[in-house]
């Protein structure tokens, strides 16, 4: 029996046939619906018309660049939410710090393992659908966490955020006042290994903190360990 659910369609976006094919492949082979598109303007509009639950997006696209993609993908209130997993040749650091800056959820390189890939988009997956057994509100200051409807609230103000972002932040507030190590958080929230990429969560906790505007000052940087989410301190 699949692991995936019926509703669970993934966007996969490459102008390299053999690896849509390839991707395309897996993934529905895993139980997930797929569709397919071949350059940034395909993908924005796909991303608009199938509602995603999660988008595999190649970097080097012709017109717009997997980057812009991600940029006008999270300006849009209608597909903020959708998670991505950059799929892509370039290796340097910078360009996976651009992504995740950026707000994909996870990088993967080329060549990579198929099933890997399967493994990574499950994981984000099960991160947007978790839900804890609490289904009551979290607050903290002025930030609000719906966890039965997996909403986010500053000063009554929807907050859109990306299943990784969410889920990261959801830790942090029921974790609050305990610092958390990145190597922590990175098996808890990415379920990775300790020992890698502890940019990723650096790179998370500076887009989370901007998207939560007044309220990303309760995410405190604790030098040398991790981060821990405050309650307001009263003036």
């Amino acid at each position: 029996m699949s692991e995936s659910a019926p509703k669970d369609r993934i966007l996969v976006v490459d102008d390299e046939p053999d690896i849509v094919a390839l991707v395309a492949y897996h993934l529905a082979k895993a139980g997930y619906r797929v569709a397919t598109a071949a350059s940034g303007a395909e993908a924005l509009a796909a991303a608009r018309r199938e509602r995603p639950a999660l988008i595999v997006l190649d970097l080097m696209l012709p017109g717009l660049s997997g980057f812009e993609v991600l940029e006008q993908l999270h300006a849009d209130a209608s597909t903020a939410s959708i998670a991505v997993l950059m799929l892509t040749a370039r290796k340097e650091e910078p360009d996976r710090i651009k992504g995740l800056s950026l707000g994909a959820d996870d990088y993967l390189t080329k060549p990579f393992s198929p099933q890997e890939l399967v493994l990574r988009v499950r994981a984000i997956l099960r991160r947007s659908a978790a839900s804890p057994a609490a289904g009551d509100l979290l607050t903290v200051g002025t930030l609000t966490i719906d966890r039965a409807a997996h909403t986010v609230t500053v000063h009554g103000a929807n907050v859109e955020l990306t299943p990784t972002e969410y889920k990261l932040l959801l830790l942090l507030a029921e974790r609050r006042g305990r610092v958390q190590g990145r190597a922590q958080l990175l098996e808890a929230v990415w379920e990775a290994a300790p020992d890698i990429q502890t940019r990723t969560v650096d790179m998370h906790v500076q887009r989370l903190r901007a998207k939560l505007a007044t309220a990303g000052d309760l995410i405190e940087t604790v030098r040398g360990f991790g981060y821990r989410l405050t309650a307001p301190r009263n003036p």
